[in-house]
């Protein structure tokens, strides 16, 4: 039986925190001996909110490698860079000709970045990201989208396209599913509601213990429990969040302790260091092996344009064959 086929991506900002891997990387990683695997290096989309390049190539490898050291493996998972497959460019542009301007600026997430990033002049390329998303999924015919809860908007609209361009010109293109993780989205430590490198509030996959150490040491906590004896409510409590998700063997000791008083927050806070220290080590030491050997990263990334770049020239042959245009 033929495996169902996933799509996923980031856009490349350099080192990933620990809010992409529970987000979308640890499932993606699950998914990988189930599904058929591609996975999007999203260069373009940086442009819908900075256009400054001369960082994209490095971030795009920065990221590479820490999919690498997290357990992607490129020969079930093709790895690669959405500039280098012209196709995505020529989908983009036939998909946006399928759907409003009023639908595109009904999307929460769009409403969401313009508000975190302070963007005043909305650009039409920002604007229109979810249409170049959607070919990005589209591209590969993916059946399923591991997605965090921010993105599900953003799948619909491709569900939506993928149905106005079967209708009209005929049958190509599936109506992919979402797939949530457990844990969708990882509070940051400023107690925002997502842990992102713009707002200053994550923690690098590659930070080593004592940066993970100082940063838990200024995480926003219960502002009511001042001292060790108050009581906690760990049900608002950011470091709580991170015990149910990297120490759960401990959660019910330290929900029962945090609301007794009988815990402090600086034990709590030592405690939750520990945990994600021993869950970073081993990706820490695989992604200073991958950095010795540059070579070997870049031909997992040259071979994964190669095989992507074959699965997107075939449907965009049947693309132009039942629009007639080619």
């Amino acid at each position: 039986m033929k495996k169902k086929r996933i799509l996923s991506g980031m856009r490349p900002t350099g080192k990933l925190h620990l809010g992409h891997y529970v987000g979308a990387l640890e499932n993606w990683i699950s998914l990988q001996n189930e599904y058929d695997n591609y996975h999007l290096i999203a260069d373009y989309h940086v442009l819908t909110t900075r256009l400054e390049t001369s960082d994209i190539y490095q971030d795009s490898i920065d990221m590479l490698i820490d999919w690498l050291a997290a357990g992607l493996d490129p020969e079930k998972s093709p790895m690669f860079r959405q500039s280098q497959i012209k196709e995505h460019s020529e989908l983009h542009l036939i998909f946006s000709m399928l759907i409003a301007e009023n639908r595109l600026k009904r999307n929460p997430s769009l409403k969401d970045q313009i508000r975190d990033l302070h963007i005043e002049n909305v650009s039409y390329g920002h604007l229109g990201y979810p249409v170049l998303q959607a070919a990005d999924i589209l591209l590969y015919k993916g059946d399923l989208v591991p997605v965090g809860e921010d993105q599900l908007p953003h799948i619909e609209i491709t569900r939506e396209i993928s149905r106005s361009f079967n209708r009209t010109y005929g049958e190509v293109f599936p109506e992919p599913e979402s797939k949530l993780s457990v844990f969708a989205r990882l509070t940051g430590l400023d107690g925002n509601a997502k842990m992102s490198k713009s707002l200053n509030n994550s923690i690098l996959l590659s930070d080593e213990p004592a940066v993970v150490e100082l940063k838990i040491k200024k995480a926003v906590t219960d502002p009511l429990k001042v001292r060790k004896g108050d009581p906690g409510r760990p049900d608002i409590c950011t470091i709580f969040s991170y015990h149910k998700k990297f120490n759960p063997a401990e959660v019910p000791a330290i929900d029962r302790e945090c609301r007794s008083g009988a815990l402090g927050c600086a034990e709590c806070k030592r405690k939750i260091t520990t945990a994600i220290n021993d869950f970073l080590a081993p990706f820490i030491e695989k992604r200073k092996e991958l950095e010795s050997r540059p070579d070997d990263v870049l031909n997992i990334l040259h071979d994964g344009e190669s095989r992507a770049k074959i699965v997107a020239a075939e449907t965009m042959s049947q693309v132009r064959q039942v629009m007639r245009i080619g």
